[in-house]
């Protein structure tokens, strides 16, 4: 009984064994075909991002040219009134239509654009300078120079962004520069904070501790290791800021604060249709907002393959 005992339990030993093994082989094979399918992905994921680039670039291209080659070349004067072709419907002639006064939608878009890139560029320019400049003063001279400065920065970060910006242009006549101060005084902060943290980061690493014991002074310590380090970053703030920028030059025109009204600007456009809209004429309204997001977006879907190109680690995470 004894040995039958024995024999009965090395049997279901080895069983067991055996099924062990049938269920491990059972459950790599799940294993290989998951990686696989995540290399499979990551191909897709790939291919999705560099057609997204190459269609945001493609558009960022036509929208420049456009921009630079339309109001030059054009036979039309934008601002020309033809009250025989007002609110004229999208057609052949006019492929955005009319306004309420008979001028060519297209064309005055194409104007408006140029104005809302023009404000944005420069005051996304503006604000990464400023917020470039504070921002490595409070990373690379620290103490009560780093407190001072980032306690600057809490006070303005207090204060929402548009009413801020309605207080300094309330304070101008309606105009392009007014509206450049706006927008650059109240979105440099995020780049300070950026730069600062870089500074901070750059300041540890090992080659600036030898220059530093090797009697190199601040200034060209500043000037030759952390200014070169920070500038891919504000580059890229830089880029972020102009669809922002663009966003908030329009809410300033439509609220009647920013540009003037005779001036064409996606802001302006938008906030003369406003009687139209509610005419039921929906062209006026639609395409300078169709050319604030196309805009916008292609910029944005830039600078996003800007962003990855600078993390290391979101490139890894992409190849995977």
């Amino acid at each position: 009984m004894a040995e039958t005992a024995r024999t009965s339990d090395k049997t279901s030993a080895t069983e067991t064994t055996s099924a062990t093994g049938k269920t491990s082989a059972t459950e790599e094979t799940p294993g290989s075909g998951n990686g696989g399918v995540w290399r499979t992905r990551a191909v897709v994921r790939r291919s999705t991002r560099a057609w997204r680039v190459r269609g945001s670039a493609a558009v960022v291209a036509v929208l420049v040219l456009a921009v630079l080659l339309v109001p030059p070349f054009a036979q039309l004067d934008q601002q020309a009134v033809d009250l025989t072709a007002k609110l004229r419907p999208p057609s052949w002639e006019h492929p955005f239509g009319t306004d309420d006064v008979g001028r060519d939608l297209l064309l005055r878009c194409v104007y408006g654009l140029r104005v809302s890139l023009l404000v944005g560029v420069v005051a996304a320019v503006v604000s990464t300078v400023v917020g470039t400049a504070v921002g490595a003063l409070a990373g690379a001279l620290g103490g009560w120079t780093d407190r001072l400065l980032m306690r600057l920065v809490d006070v303005f970060a207090s204060v929402p962004h548009l009413l801020l910006g309605i207080f300094i242009v309330a304070m101008f006549r309606p105009g392009v520069w007014p509206v450049v101060v706006s927008v650059a005084l109240t979105h440099w902060l995020s780049t300070a904070r950026i730069v600062r943290a870089e500074v901070l980061s750059l300041r540890s690493r090992p080659y600036v501790d030898a220059a530093i014991s090797g009697g190199a002074s601040r200034r060209r310590v500043a000037v030759r290791h952390l200014l070169p380090g920070v500038l891919p970053q504000a580059g890229l703030a830089a880029v972020l800021m102009v669809p922002h920028a663009v966003w908030h030059e329009s809410a300033l025109s439509f609220l009647g604060l920013g540009l003037p009204t005779h001036q064409a600007s996606l802001g302006t456009l938008v906030q003369s249709a406003r009687g139209s809209l509610l005419a039921g004429d929906w062209w006026p309204t639609l395409f300078p907002g169709l050319c604030a997001v196309v805009a916008t977006l292609a910029i944005a879907g830039l600078a996003g393959a800007w962003r990855e190109r600078l993390n290391p680690r979101r490139r890894s995470e992409l190849m995977l």
